[in-house]
């Protein structure tokens, strides 16, 4: 099984980046056979547009490998921070860019940073707007991780003894339910109901 963590922050040294690699190493600790993160630090993925859909080949180039990456991924992490109670742009970039074929009828979990109480708009505008031609499904649980910078860090003085030992504990079951998640979704995949060249997009 492979599972693939998004840092949804375009941010160098973001919190984000630390909350993904913090589930990443909890993945490659015995949840998952093969993990990938990929980072959109940096905005490595230009806006769309339209020769994308043209196959132009400096688009081809770009996403391929990352395509390649994703499709023969199991099951997602999405890691997005809350920017003015938003998902960020190259996040939301992210799901323009990479679709159905890759992304298709695998579950994903979302776990949402904030730097203070917030947290809960990007759990809602994922779900809302992210899997409708994507198919990506969303398992029920979520996580939101509320003052990042007291928790998960390598030092643990750095770290809130009562929320950062919860944050751990509720990443990893969740982590744990999301392999059930993808177990159960490879045998839909394989069933060959959910391809159909008549009903690419959802309504």
């Amino acid at each position: 099984m492979k599972i693939t963590v998004i840092n949804g922050s375009h941010r160098e040294n973001s919190q984000s980046l630390k909350v993904a690699t913090y589930i990443q190493s909890v993945l490659d600790s015995g949840i998952s056979e093969q993990s990938w993160l990929f980072s959109l630090k940096a905005n490595p993925l230009p806006l769309w547009d339209e020769g994308v859909w043209d196959g132009e080949p400096k688009w081809k180039d770009l996403l391929s490998p990352i395509k390649a990456q994703l499709a023969s991924s199991d099951a997602f992490v999405v890691v997005s921070p809350e920017w003015h109670g938003q998902v960020p742009a190259g996040l939301k970039n992210f799901f323009l860019l990479f679709g159905k074929n890759e992304l298709g009828h695998k579950p994903a979990l979302i776990v949402s940073v904030s730097s203070g109480d917030g947290g809960a708009y990007p759990v809602a505008e994922l779900r809302m707007s992210s899997y409708k031609n994507s198919r990506i499904c969303y398992i029920p649980d979520h996580v939101i991780v509320r003052h990042v910078e007291k928790v998960l860090n390598n030092n643990g003085e750095d770290n809130d003894t009562r929320s950062d030992p919860y944050i751990r504990e509720r990443l990893q079951w969740s982590l744990n339910v999301l392999k059930q998640y993808a177990l159960a979704l490879k045998q839909v995949r394989e069933s060959g109901v959910t391809h159909s060249d008549k009903f690419k997009n959802g309504m």
